[in-house]
């Protein structure tokens, strides 16, 4: 486990608990990377809720209740996936607030319009708005994936 994400999850996990909450997690780019990190945590089970790790179009909408619409519209690596992905983690889990991610780490896959290491990661808090970004990262699928779990996490405790 990378020393500084550990360090950053056991942050998360700190601050869930001063908040008296869990997260849910819907993961695409990163495999499930993001619900490791956290459960490396001992105590994680205190605040971590569930991940969902949902590569395929089919499992976003069949676990997350992505619209097939949206998928076809805009495309799995977009804001409108990503925002419907961190809603449809929290519709289907008990945790407070959700994170959601969904990218191209690549090596291949990336387009002009949406090239390799494009991220986009989704915040959301229950009763609350979703909040979205769009990343560029650099770097091979490694670097793409470890970046998007640091700024996935150091998003809940900013």
């Amino acid at each position: 486990m990378d020393k500084e994400l550990f360090v950053l999850a056991q942050r998360v996990g700190q601050f869930l608990v001063a908040q008296g909450t869990t997260i849910a997690l819907a993961e695409s780019c990163t495999g499930g990377l993001i619900a490791a990190t956290l459960t490396e945590v001992a105590g994680s089970s205190a605040w971590f809720d569930r991940g969902f790790v949902t590569y395929s179009n089919q499992a976003k909408i069949d676990l997350l209740g992505v619209k097939p619409e949206t998928l076809q519209q805009y495309g799995a690596v977009s804001a409108e996936t990503a925002t419907q992905m961190v809603s449809g983690a929290l519709a289907h889990s008990n945790a407070g607030c959700a994170i959601a991610v969904t990218g191209i780490a690549g090596p291949d896959g990336g387009t002009l319009e949406k090239p390799v290491g494009t991220v986009f990661i989704a915040w959301q808090w229950r009763n609350r708005e979703a909040v979205v970004v769009r990343k560029k990262f650099d770097g091979d699928r490694q670097d793409v994936r470890r970046q998007t779990v640091w700024i996935a996490l150091e998003g809940m405790v900013l």
